[in-house]
Formats: structure tokens, sequence, C-alpha cells
């Protein structure tokens, strides 16, 4: 049965190892935004240094590319990006010490594996409410690579953000159960 839980960033593996795939989780802390470029960036990082980059480890990632300040908000919108995009890095950076990542969409049978090897969870949250999800973010931070513009790597301050457990750290996968076919 999913429940309801609130937790703070940053993430322990220990806290995420009793969540289930289908979990609401309402979201506050620092998280940071990352995309295809970052992601090349901070494999190059590890490769290069054997590290994250900017002191990554036990971050969790939000794969997004936030717009400027509005409304007198941190950002005007920022909404999630399609997370298989990402699927070539997750596995690296989920061994180089990210617990969990924020996007939308389902995610690649290596990446689901990789959740249950390093005990990491895939987050989803809803796709299309980007100024409506921006409400949920207190402050902004350029933290990094300023030349990929609304790419860049910066660390957002979350209050209260919808999430949903996609993949957890035993396997278990909402996107492929929804997809079986249903028992009557």
């Amino acid at each position: 049965m999913a429940k309801t839980v609130s937790l703070t960033l940053p993430l322990t593996r220990a806290a995420l190892a009793d969540l289930e795939a289908g979990d609401e989780v309402l979201l506050s802390g620092p998280v940071y935004t990352m995309r295809d470029a970052g992601h090349e960036r901070a494999l190059q990082c590890l490769e290069d240094t054997g590290r994250l980059p900017f002191d990554l480890e036990g971050a969790t990632l939000f794969y997004a590319g936030p717009t400027p300040a509005a409304a007198g908000r941190p950002l005007g919108s920022v909404g999630p990006t399609t997370a298989s995009r990402m699927d070539f890095a997750t596995p690296a950076l989920f061994e180089a010490g990210i617990v969990a990542a924020i996007g939308k969409g389902k995610r690649s049978p290596e990446v689901v594996r990789s959740c249950q090897e390093t005990g990491s969870v895939y987050l989803c949250t809803v796709g299309g409410i980007a100024a409506l999800l921006a409400k949920s973010v207190t402050e902004s931070e350029l933290v990094g690579w300023e030349d990929l513009g609304t790419e860049a790597l910066r660390k957002l301050t979350l209050k209260d953000f919808p999430t949903y457990v996609a993949v957890d750290t035993k396997g278990g996968d909402l996107y492929r159960e929804i997809e079986k076919p249903q028992k009557n």
C-alpha cells in the first residue's frame, strides 16, 4: 500500500531503504539540477579525478533546466526532464555517491539494477506543471558550469516538493508495474 512520506534532503541510503515504488514523497532541502551536458561533465570529472565535482556525494539530482527568477520567486518554472536521456550516466553517478534522482518517465533496466545495487532511488514528478512546481522552490543558487545556461548546475532549496518513488532500492518499478496486464 502506497504511503506519503516527508523527507529532508540530503538523503541517506538508509532513509531510502523503506521507500516503495508508488509512495508519494514530499522533499524539503537542497537538490541539484543537472541535465545531459552536466552529466557528461560529471562523468569526465569522475574519469579525471575519481570523484564527483562540487561535493555532490550524497546529493539528489533533479533533471531540470530551471528558468530565471519570476513572480517574486527564485525561479519562473522548473519541470522534470525525460530521465531516460540520463541513463548513460546514472549507474556511474549512483556508484560515485549520488543517492537519488528526480525526473519523468521510465528508466532502463540498467538504472533499475543500479538502484538495487547501490541503494539509490529514482523519483518522478509530474511534467507539464513547471510553474506550479516552482512554488516549492525557496532558493536557487548557481553552483557551476554557467556556460551551460539553463542547464548549468544549480542548487535549489525545496519545500514540500511533490515526487513519487518510481524505482525503489529493491527494484520495484512503478512504470513497469502499470504496464502489466490487469488481472480480473
